[in-house]
């Protein structure tokens, strides 16, 4: 359930700060990229794959999940100005619901629109690719978005910890130990995006029967959590 008011409050914070400027560089930076990469006399599916998969998905995706995510309430948390939100008659479960419906949908307009017109440009739709990329971004940046709101109300430290997981885990782990793979956000949204596209066309390490409940189940578990822990906020506060 959304509140337009704390919905209202989220989507100005959001985009009037600086990540605002961000959040319009990183896409614009993929699709230049994919111009450019269209005029280039090479594989265009290489192509597509390298950065649809490797620089949207496997860069992009999570670095615009982890600015949205924490945006969205960590920079309220520490300047103090959640405690407006927290005065009001909010179910506290609400606000979180809200801000994470906000991240996702930012995340959503950011990187898997971006993502869809940049396999049109390199490739157009052929092999599913486009929008198997674009589907699988959605599904992985829910995951994200509920994911580093969680570490945004739960340490001050958010951006640093994901950061670590985006790139220590998924990036360098997840590249050379084989069992990691199945703990990745990023992976799960290519095994969602290889059941769009044609056989063949995108390879993911994970099956779609275990990604699926793995992305709803971190989205679920991250909700219930930060509603938690910003109702222990709540509390500390009137104390």
């Amino acid at each position: 359930m959304v509140n337009p008011t704390v919905a209202r409050l989220t989507v100005r914070g959001l985009l009037g700060r600086r990540r605002g400027v961000l959040l319009l560089v990183v896409p614009a930076v993929l699709l230049v990229i994919s111009l450019f990469a269209r005029g280039a006399d090479q594989d265009k599916h290489d192509l597509a794959v390298s950065i649809l998969g490797q620089l949207s998905l496997g860069t992009l995706v999570p670095i615009l999940g982890l600015v949205i995510g924490t945006g969205v309430i960590a920079t309220e948390i520490d300047d103090g100005s959640i405690v407006y939100l927290l005065s009001k008659p909010i179910p506290r479960w609400q606000i979180i619901t809200t801000k994470l419906a906000v991240a996702i949908a930012t995340t959503w307009a950011f990187a898997a629109v971006p993502t869809l017109l940049a396999g049109l440009i390199i490739y157009g739709n052929q092999e599913g690719m486009a929008v198997g990329y674009a589907v699988g971004a959605l599904a992985s940046g829910a995951a994200y978005s509920a994911l580093f709101l969680l570490l945004g109300v739960v340490t001050r430290h958010a951006v640093v910890a994901g950061l670590a997981y985006a790139l220590v885990w998924e990036s360098l782990v997840g590249t050379y130990v084989e069992g990691a793979r199945t703990l990745s956000v990023q992976q799960w949204g290519l095994a969602v995006a290889e059941s769009l596209a044609t056989d063949g066309a995108i390879s993911s390490e994970v099956a779609l029967g275990t990604a699926v409940p793995l992305l709803i189940g971190v989205a679920v578990a991250a909700t219930v959590l930060a509603s938690v822990k910003l109702a222990g906020l709540t509390l500390a506060s009137e104390e």
